[in-house]
This record gives C-alpha cells, sequence and structure tokens, in this order.
C-alpha cells in the first residue's frame, strides 16, 4: 500500500501547471463553503507551495505533518494522535485559533457556540479534533465535492463527516498545529 500511496503521488506532481481555485460560494448561511477540486493541483511541495512550517505547535510530529498536508487526499494521522501531543496542556481552553500548519492562516477557533469540555468531548468521541460550522474561518477553508476539508492554499486538513447535529469537521491536528502568519 506505502508503494501504490507513494506512485500515485509521484503521478499527481508530474501534472505540469496548478490552477488557481474554482471557488463555488454556499448561499448565505450555508455550509460548508465548496471549493473546487483545483485547488489540490499539483504545486511545487505536493499539493502546497512549500513544506509546513518548523517548529509546530504541541510538539506535533514535522514529518507526519508535511506529509498529510502536502502530500495525501484520503489518509489521516491516526485516531488519537491528537491526545498524545502537547495540545491538551497547552491550548487556551477560553478560545484557541488554529492555523495552517502550512501557510500561517487561520482556520478554526474553538470553543465557539460550546464550551471546551463539549469540543473536546466530541474530538474524543471521534478520534480527531472536531469543529462545527461557526468554528470554521471560511475565508480560508473549503471542502470540495467528495467531503475534503481543506486551506485555500492546498493543505489537506481532514473531512466533513455530518452527523445528526449537523456538518462535523474531523481534522488532522499535524494539518493546523501552525504558528500565526506573520503580516507585513
Amino acid at each position: 500500500m506505502e508503494g501504490s500511496w507513494r506512485r500515485g503521488i509521484v503521478g499527481a506532481l508530474a501534472v505540469t501547471g496548478a490552477a488557481l481555485s474554482k471557488l463555488r460560494p454556499a448561499k448565505a448561511g450555508q455550509y460548508p463553503v465548496q471549493g473546487s477540486d483545483d485547488i489540490m493541483a499539483p504545486k511545487s511541495h505536493g499539493s502546497t507551495d512549500r513544506p509546513v512550517q518548523e517548529g509546530l505547535r504541541w510538539n506535533v510530529d514535522w514529518n507526519t505533518a508535511d506529509r498529510i498536508c502536502s502530500f495525501n487526499r484520503h489518509f489521516a494521522e491516526y485516531a488519537g494522535y491528537w491526545r498524545s501531543t502537547a495540545f491538551l496542556t497547552e491550548a487556551n481552553r477560553e478560545g484557541e485559533t488554529f492555523y495552517d500548519s502550512v501557510t500561517g492562516k487561520p482556520l478554526f477557533e474553538a470553543p465557539k457556540g460550546r464550551t471546551w469540555e463539549q469540543f473536546e468531548k466530541e474530538s474524543k468521541s471521534h478520534g480527531w479534533p472536531s469543529f462545527r460550522d461557526e468554528e470554521v474561518n471560511w475565508e480560508n477553508v473549503r471542502c470540495l465535492p467528495g467531503g475534503e476539508c481543506v486551506s485555500v492554499d492546498g493543505t489537506h486538513l481532514g473531512h466533513n463527516i455530518p452527523d445528526s447535529n449537523g456538518n462535523r469537521y474531523c481534522i488532522n491536528l499535524v494539518s493546523v498545529a501552525g504558528k500565526p502568519r506573520l503580516i507585513g
């Protein structure tokens, strides 16, 4: 399986000319905001323009982050990985902003519309940090037709897996452990 995954990535990288994102905005108040598969077109570093940042937050593994963020469309960090990091002891329980591990753009902010305990309980139940519509920064996040959740810059984040409470964005911690992008 590892070999076929690598062959698929090599084949994808052989495609030339990344197209710009063609966005299909949702109707007012309707989520998720949709994007096209063009967002994930091959770029200079897999689906992104560069590798993930050095020194990612919460001591997440750089190699895992780079593989998941830039050379992946379907796979995830293992279930519960986020609990093995420093996240639960270092995150701001009053409101944590989650940044793209490649670009540093803000992608999610939690908790919103619920408590930290509710956010943590739902995330533990599903195995990955789980966000709701109001916690997503829709300026920088899109969902593709198959449910893949990505940044507008091509970082693979996870998937939208709706449940009885609505949209639930099941996100890899390695994809959102970036440091804020410096403006200037």
